[in-house]
């Protein structure tokens, strides 16, 4: 298992190799903003991995194509859906959004 904190709320849940961001965030009531169910066709569940980016997926295509089209997007930038956990190491998120 691995832990995903979310900040600012600074809630860490344990979470299982192969979970998306967005499905481990919504799974613990955590809010985060979201239209596509994990479509990457959106991008309202961006967000910025803080600490753990080797712990999770490599950005797809899709993914940094909607990336692209965000304004305040950054070098931690990532999609919630489109980023599955690895479990090689703890994670941590801001979430950027409020819902």
């Amino acid at each position: 298992m691995t832990t995903l904190t979310i900040l600012p709320s600074a809630t860490s849940i344990a979470v299982a190799e192969g979970d998306s961001l967005l499905a481990a965030m919504l799974a613990s009531g955590a809010p985060v903003a979201h239209k596509c169910d994990g479509e990457a066709s959106c991008g309202q569940c961006h967000l910025f991995v803080i600490e753990g980016r080797k712990g999770l997926s490599r950005i797809s295509r899709a993914e940094n194509d909607i990336l692209d089209t965000i304004v305040g997007v950054g070098s931690k930038s990532r999609l919630a859906c489109q980023a599955t956990l690895t479990g090689t190491e703890d994670v941590t998120v801001e979430v950027l959004s409020f819902v």
